[in-house]
């Protein structure tokens, strides 16, 4: 299936509004912001097909405005199915100055044999901000599919203005490269990682609450490193997706009081 995605914001006095939206099966766009007057628009991306098949194709693209903010929501988790000659997914993310886009997008579920390339585009003007999480499971723990997929490649790209800034490069094939080994997964089998770029520095009282609250979070192990612009990238590692993906939704609240996570919930695992 070969399927799209088209979104713009626009400004309506203080509040950000869904200005045009354009999409194709299995696509669906449903906007639950709950107070009209936020200036954050919430959108929830919701699909009608019960995941990734062989051979699907994948186009989004996002428009935010001047001095617009979205926080774009998934609807469940992301399975990735048996395939053959594998699927492929691209997002293409544009913010005008002042603007503000946080996703994180429910963990992806990638099934025996699942072969999936995802390419994400993301270009910042001056003064915006950037919350961008993602979450990979081992596969169908349950069903004793760890790590029986075929070939897992996801790869963003943050520009500021013309100039790249930011690459997160995460390729994964478990028939060729022990993901258990040292160095790698070390025997966890889910990992997280969120990009935070921000105009303003982060302070060291925001350093010190996100160590103290991840260093509660058991069974897991983490990194926060400081990006190459102002903001930072957090990685992830533990057993369990709800657990982490909770942890992202947590650590977007440290870093942006006023983003709103709690809405959203998995309908399916």
């Amino acid at each position: 299936m070969i399927a799209a995605l088209h979104i713009q914001t626009g400004l309506r006095g203080n509040s950000t509004y869904l200005k045009n939206a354009f999409c194709t099966p299995p696509f669906k766009v449903a906007n639950i912001t709950e107070d009209k007057k936020d200036h954050t628009l919430q959108l929830m991306l919701m699909s009608s097909s019960p995941g990734i098949l062989d051979e699907d194709e994948y186009t989004m693209k996002i428009e935010l405005a001047e001095n617009n903010s979205l926080h774009l929501h998934t609807q469940s988790y992301q399975r990735l199915f048996n395939m053959k000659k594998g699927a492929t997914q691209r997002m293409d993310v544009s913010m005008q100055p002042g603007s503000s886009f946080c996703f994180l997008p429910h963990p992806s579920v990638p099934h025996e044999k699942a072969v999936f390339t995802t390419r994400n585009h993301i270009h910042l003007s001056t003064g915006c901000r950037l919350v961008w999480g993602e979450v990979l499971t081992c596969g169908r723990k349950g069903n004793g599919e760890v790590f029986l997929f075929s070939h897992y490649h996801s790869m963003t790209d943050v520009f500021l203005g013309q100039k790249l800034v930011l690459r997160e490069n995460m390729l994964i094939t478990p028939s060729s490269v022990d993901i258990t080994a040292l160095g790698l997964w070390e025997g966890f089998t889910h990992q997280a990682s969120l990009i935070y770029l921000d105009g303003h520095p982060v302070t060291e009282e925001i350093l010190r609450q996100l160590n103290d609250w991840l260093s509660t979070q058991p069974g897991i192990i983490y990194g926060i490193t400081a990006a190459p612009v102002s903001g930072l990238v957090i990685r992830l590692l533990g057993y369990k997706a709800e657990q982490l993906f909770n942890c992202l939704k947590r650590l977007a609240q440290l870093l942006m009081p006023a983003v709103n996570t709690s809405k959203p919930i998995a309908y399916a695992h």
